[in-house]
């Protein structure tokens, strides 16, 4: 059943028509040199559907901000590359944890990225831990925000397509989004 409703074909009409919400869900921690990003959202979907749009490479060429050469739901090597620059970044990555439904961690580029997936009720808790340079922080923030709404259309059968990159700081609701994230961690002043 996942897999028909992921399989629907993007609707145009609903990606020009989309507005993010306000920033939230979201908070930025310091350890010294390192940052991390933390992203939290609640989904209407179970775990196994949210893991599976997670791990399996067709699904995240739906939502995510790169594609993978496998897929993510089995520790080991992988390669992960990104989708809009004008040539591709291959990064040879690993993916250190993949315990389904509920924990997968990764390396992508230099920054570690770790899901954790909790039930609540009929749908999931998604937490979202990723180290990121703190020049990027907002960034980061507003495009994730962005792929969690195009997930979760994705899986609610409404899909809407990929929304990242260049296209994505093209859209005014990117850019609004980032400078909220910016006010929310007080990052006006790093930037």
């Amino acid at each position: 059943m996942a897999k028909k409703e992921t399989t629907k074909a993007a609707n145009p009409t609903a990606a020009k028509q989309y507005t993010p919400g306000a920033a939230n869900g979201a908070e930025v921690r310091n350890d010294g040199e390192r940052w991390t990003l933390i992203l939290v959202r609640e989904l209407r979907h179970p775990p196994t559907m949210v893991w599976e749009a997670l791990t399996d490479p067709a699904q995240l060429s739906e939502w995510a901000p790169f594609d993978v050469d496998r897929s993510l739901a089995a520790v080991g090597p992988v390669r992960i590359s990104t989708v809009t620059m004008p040539t591709p970044q291959i990064f040879e990555s690993t993916v250190k944890r993949a315990e389904a439904p509920r924990l997968l961690e990764y390396r992508w580029g230099g920054n570690d990225l770790r899901w954790e997936l909790e039930p609540i009720g009929t749908g999931t808790r998604l937490t979202l831990w990723h180290t990121i340079d703190r020049r990027f922080i907002s960034w980061g923030a507003a495009g994730w925000h962005i792929c969690f709404d195009v997930l979760d259309r994705l899986l609610g059968g409404e899909p809407i397509g990929r929304l990242i990159g260049a296209e994505a700081i093209k859209f005014g609701g990117w850019q609004k989004l980032k400078a909220e994230y910016e006010r929310q961690f007080g990052l006006e002043r790093l930037e």
